[in-house]
């Protein structure tokens, strides 16, 4: 695994067979900094065959537009295609970004119950699981040597709020 830190958010490469899994990007605008950063860690774009974000913030999907335009394949999670446009109005305000939004048909749309077999697919143990605490779309990647990918984290002192949260209950295997 290796953190591409080229932004404010934090992207991890986890390599695979034929090639890996980029979880998350930074904000439309960042694409010469994400090269950068590939390139000292030795790793060049066609090193990367899927890009999945934890959730469709700005934060988090900025170049995958972009990344989807250079030849980079998009997995999205099923209960996130409702939310895939949500950045479109807010890096549309900006003209002098880049931004180039995603385009969720040429996606590979998987639900998380058939994450582990899709993961295998590309070389990866391990599966991708809800975690709508974040936001509603939230989804984490945990890997079976142990590794966890969580997108943002609530603070400690907000946890009280999901006490008693039927909707959340509902969430849990």
């Amino acid at each position: 695994m290796i953190r591409l830190k080229y932004g404010n958010t934090n992207t991890f490469y986890i390599p695979g067979k034929p090639g890996g899994l980029l979880i998350d990007t930074d904000f439309a605008g960042t694409l010469q900094a994400f090269f950068r950063a590939l390139k000292a860690n030795h790793l060049e774009l066609n090193d990367i065959s899927y890009v999945l974000p934890t959730h469709c913030h700005p934060d988090h999907v900025g170049l995958i537009g972009e990344l989807q335009h250079l030849g980079v394949n998009l997995l999205l999670i099923d209960k996130q295609l409702t939310t895939v446009h949500f950045p479109d109005e807010i890096f549309g305000r900006d003209k002098h970004l880049r931004y180039a939004p995603i385009d969720e048909k040429r996606a590979a749309v998987i639900s998380c119950d058939e994450s582990r077999e899709f993961l295998r697919l590309i070389g990866i143990e391990g599966e991708i699981i809800s975690t709508p605490s974040h936001s509603e779309d939230s989804v984490s990647v945990i890997l079976d040597s142990g590794d966890c990918f969580v997108g943002d984290l609530e603070p400690y002192e907000y946890l009280t709020g999901y006490d008693d949260n039927p909707q959340l209950e509902n969430e849990l295997p």
